[in-house]
């Protein structure tokens, strides 16, 4: 990987100065939206920067483009040269600044940060398909700072350009190329609502291999009946969803759990009091707790923060049961910058990389041998 100071950057510039700031531990959440909230009202960025699905610019990573982040693969692992399946890959928020309440297209530190996301999360899928990725004038971070209805504007602009490359997307693969679905944090947000709102119930639908929604909380009462598609209850399960949300012991998960309960689900039934979807990237089953020794592999940082290498055995799994995923005791190589709570959300794909390159391995096996 480039040496582009990996993805500490990303956790540490949202962390490193507060977490040096005088009472922290009271005042997090006041600081939290001092920093990142933006202080103007939402207003919709221009249609002339409105990207083009049509055009190769308008894609992180797309298979006839040169330069594709997601094609990276560590030290001993190749990517598939004859991919099965069109992986439509959602990141997760990049743009830090409360200058706006979306990114511009061309904001270089937030596509520094989206490159070293297809990187370390969409290359977890390059073995079985080839990846698509578009751009899109995300949310900025303060969105998930606040309540207020400039956030929600926001996230509804993110979502248009998400649809506009969804149908780009469709209109581009063969009609019998399977797909797989993967996303993280404000990437599971919209590929939630994309399931409701264009997938399920459609003839797309029955082309889905999986889909990878780690880092956004859903439920299995208020969310599930509306998506069209189960949780994956085993592994090697096709047509099904995956989602976990990572956390280090003692786990302080309360600050997750508010937000989950003061929302309305999918099916417009509230959240609160009903379970969380929770599938162990390890096993591939809710209810399978595993040792280390499951892990088949671990993207670490290494200490010079130049890359990372896939190291075996080092992070236990297991969901608890109000629906986290718990990871033991705070792992070696990844504890520079975590999130309030023992928080592991940025590397919710680093810390199971091989083990979810290969679950998307066996469901596709297994959706083809269902002919």
């Amino acid at each position: 990987m480039a040496a582009r100071r990996f993805l500490y950057v990303i956790a540490g510039l949202v962390m490193l100065t507060l977490a040096a700031a005088i009472g922290w531990n009271l005042f997090q959440d006041q600081l939290m939206r001092a920093a990142f909230v933006p202080s103007a009202p939402f207003k919709p960025l221009p249609d002339a920067g409105a990207p083009d699905y049509a055009t190769p610019a308008a894609w992180l990573s797309r298979p006839d483009l040169a330069d594709d982040p997601s094609r990276w693969t560590p030290a001993g692992v190749t990517a598939a040269t004859k991919p099965q399946v069109a992986v439509f890959y959602l990141s997760p928020t990049t743009y830090l600044s409360r200058a706006q309440w979306n990114a511009p297209l061309n904001d270089a530190g937030a596509n520094d940060r989206l490159r070293l996301f297809a990187s370390t999360q969409a290359s977890a899928f390059n073995g079985v398909g080839a990846v698509w990725a578009p751009r899109y004038r995300q949310a900025s971070i303060g969105a998930f700072l606040t309540t207020d209805g400039n956030a929600q504007r926001a996230l509804e602009f993110a979502y248009a350009d998400v649809l506009r490359a969804w149908d780009a997307f469709v209109a581009a693969v063969p009609e019998d190329r399977l797909i797989l679905l993967a996303g993280h944090s404000q990437g599971s947000l919209h590929l939630v609502h994309l399931l409701r709102d264009r997938i399920a119930g459609s003839a797309v639908a029955k082309r889905i291999v999986a889909v990878y929604a780690p880092g956004w909380p859903i439920s299995i009462e208020a969310d599930l009946p509306a998506l069209g598609l189960p949780g994956c209850a085993g592994p090697g399960q096709p047509g099904c969803i995956v989602a976990w949300q990572s956390f280090a012991e003692p786990a302080d998960t309360r600050q997750i759990r508010a937000i989950y309960d003061a929302t309305t689900g999918m099916t417009g039934r509230p959240r609160r009091g009903t379970a969380m979807l929770c599938v162990n990237p390890l096993t591939g089953a809710p209810a399978t707790a595993a040792l280390p020794g499951a892990n088949l592999g671990a993207l670490v940082p290494r200490a010079n923060l130049d890359g990372a290498d896939l190291v075996t055995g080092r992070v236990p799994a297991r969901c608890d049961p109000s629906g986290f995923l718990m990871i033991g005791g705070e792992p070696q190589g990844f504890g520079r910058y975590v999130l309030p709570g023992r928080n592991y959300h940025v590397f919710d794909y680093m810390l199971f990389w091989a083990n979810i390159r290969a679950d998307a391995a066996a469901r596709t096996a297994a959706f083809l041998a269902r002919g």
